[in-house]
């Protein structure tokens, strides 16, 4: 088998059309994310995006550079369908996880292509489409609207709403939304912004208003009070943050505080990615797949994952749309779905890459 022999990072920038707004502060304005390369003996090479997020994971393009040298060399000469000791490597550098995330599924397309595959073909479907979702930010009313339009052109049929700074601000834009597409489905995103005082009130509210279920809507801290409040049953709850590892993810089934698991393959790559939906469709829980803000060729790799058995709720696989281009040509959504057949037609477009492509590292 195949070893694993080098590693380059090469960051890349493509600016967003418009700034995406969530939680209490955070803000993005450009997709300044870095593409990984993993190369084996045998010449196969295997790519992933790195989506650096300060504000969540505490990584800048300086930290991953730096964990990066810390890995190779431990990840160096192990052979490449090595699973157990290669997350052994991972797993003993705690967080970091867009690192870890990106390195992960590069080995995974490194491996399959060192197999004479290619990733989807590892990856089989457990069906043939998945319904697509589209993050909307914070924002005033006719800016959200006016992002909610692009998207609906482009045959989104789902939206998550970004909320939790204002009540009745959301109150509003959500009305607008509802009355402007009555045929899209919409459920709230409150990034941990609520307190538990406030937190029954708010989800009344949404509920109210027609919305499917209400992603973190409390601190991750708050453990105790998620779990009363998903025992409400006011409105379906989404574990995002506070399930970010399969370590957290068991805590959180024990307690059974969420009814919806969103699994971030950016953060989770592809192994951890498998184990933690299986965790989640053994205990009953339903499960959605996010990009984490990727560009089309992030938003490709997680949207394989999408197909897997147990992801049952719309996926967050149209964020791309908000970025001025991009190095894969993601298909185009169909009346709100995502075809299999369509997905595994793209590959990566060298030249286009180039274009946003800034200085290896």
């Amino acid at each position: 088998m195949a070893t694993l022999k080098d590693f380059r990072l090469i960051p890349f920038r493509i600016p967003l059309k418009a700034p995406l707004r969530w939680g209490k502060a955070s803000e993005l304005a450009a997709l300044e994310h870095a593409l990984l390369e993993v190369e084996l003996s045998d010449g196969s090479v295997g790519r992933a995006e790195v989506a650096i997020r300060p504000t969540i994971y505490g990584e800048t393009l300086g930290s991953v550079e730096a964990g990066l040298r810390y890995l190779a060399p431990r990840l160096r000469g192990l052979e490449a369908d090595d699973q157990e000791a290669i997350r052994q490597v991972l797993e003993a550098f705690p967080f970091n996880f867009g690192l870890k995330g990106a390195l992960d599924t590069a080995i995974w397309e490194a491996w399959a292509r060192s197999e004479g595959e290619e990733l989807h073909q590892v990856l089989k479907p457990a069906k043939h489409r998945v319904r697509v979702a589209y993050i909307l930010g914070l924002g005033g009313e006719e800016e959200v609207l006016e992002d909610a339009r692009l998207a609906y052109g482009a045959g989104v049929r789902v939206f998550k709403v970004k909320v939790g700074r204002d009540l009745e601000e959301d109150t509003r834009r959500i009305r607008r939304l509802k009355e402007a597409f009555p045929d899209v489905d919409l459920y709230a995103d409150a990034n941990e912004a609520l307190s538990p005082k406030e937190a029954e009130g708010y989800l009344e509210a949404w509920k109210a208003l027609g919305l499917r279920y209400v992603e973190e809507p409390l601190p991750i801290e708050e453990v105790e009070a998620r779990r009363r409040l998903k025992e409400k049953r006011i409105l379906p709850l989404i574990a995002d943050d506070s399930a970010m590892t399969p370590r957290d993810l068991r805590r959180e089934l024990l307690l059974d505080t969420f009814d919806i698991l969103n699994l971030k393959p950016a953060r989770t790559g592809v192994t951890w990615t498998l184990e933690m939906l299986a965790l989640a469709r053994e205990k009953g829980k339903k499960a959605m797949v996010g990009s984490q803000a990727q560009s089309s060729f992030g938003a490709y790799q997680s949207a394989l994952l999408a197909f897997q058995q147990g992801v049952t709720e719309p996926c967050e696989l149209a964020f791309h749309l908000k970025a001025e281009g991009g190095f894969f040509p993601f298909p185009a959504f169909r009346e709100g779905w995502l075809y299999w057949e369509d997905l595994v037609e793209g590959r990566l477009d060298e030249v286009a890459f180039a274009r946003y492509a800034l200085k290896e590292v």
